[in-house]
């Protein structure tokens, strides 16, 4: 069992595979949780009984929520280390280099996932910690406070949603942050079955389509909310 870890951690494959389980995690995740939000579309007392729901079954959401802590503090971690070892390897960058095979999408792999941690992290104090929601949301309102008609009163998830996203510049910093989420996704949930062994030249060109429009799918799930509550579909 030792040396497993030890090779888990220690080995370029054991990271691959680290980085490979953790990214699928957050897939999983990142599914999930553009399944609850497009509730919004059925209306708000879909979307605030699915919040509440959530926010008192604590039993469920904390165990989930360090499972997903730890997978994106190791999907960090494991990325960071296997990039340091491929530039360690080569310590002088080619005189002519030109990406004639890798796409965009897995050239700026480490951009991408950079950019994407700071939009989780506003994401997490914008909508879920609710931390000085007045100055993150730019919208002069508490979402603390919000509370819908419902006996006992629950949490407004519907009213906060559409204040939030009122904001063209909110808005506008989602549909980007999810853009560079799907950018990333485009490549990683490709290079996920090549790093777990399971990707073969036989259905390799259907994995990598599904990726790409997979990924393009949920960013334009993701960014029907704002698009919605921007145009006035939804208020």
């Amino acid at each position: 069992m030792f040396c497993f870890i030890r090779n888990l951690f220690c080995s370029s494959l054991g990271r691959k595979y680290l980085m490979a389980v953790t990214g699928g995690v957050m897939v999983l995740f990142v599914l999930g949780h553009l399944a609850g939000n497009l509730q919004i579309f059925i209306g708000p007392d879909q979307i605030n009984a699915y919040g509440h729901f959530l926010q008192s079954n604590l039993e469920i959401i904390w165990p989930a929520r360090i499972v997903l802590l730890a997978c994106l503090l190791l999907h960090i971690w494991s990325a960071a280390a296997l990039t340091r070892d491929n530039l360690a390897a080569r310590p002088v960058n080619y005189e002519h280099w030109e990406p004639t095979a890798a796409s965009y999408a897995s050239r700026t792999m480490v951009w991408s996932g950079v950019i994407v941690a700071v939009f989780i992290l506003y994401h997490l104090l914008h909508y879920t910690i609710m931390a000085q929601a007045p100055s993150l949301g730019l919208t002069g309102q508490d979402f603390h406070s919000l509370l819908d008609q419902h006996v006992p009163p629950r949490h407004d998830i519907y009213r906060m949603m559409i204040l939030g996203f009122s904001n063209r510049w909110v808005s506008l910093f989602y549909i980007v942050g999810v853009g560079l989420l799907c950018l990333h996704l485009s490549h990683g949930a490709s290079a996920m079955w090549q790093s777990l062994g399971w990707k073969k030249n036989s259905y390799s060109p259907l994995l990598d389509g599904l990726a790409r429009w997979g990924s393009l799918a949920v960013f334009l799930g993701y960014i029907s909310i704002p698009l919605a509550v921007l145009f006035k579909v939804i208020q």
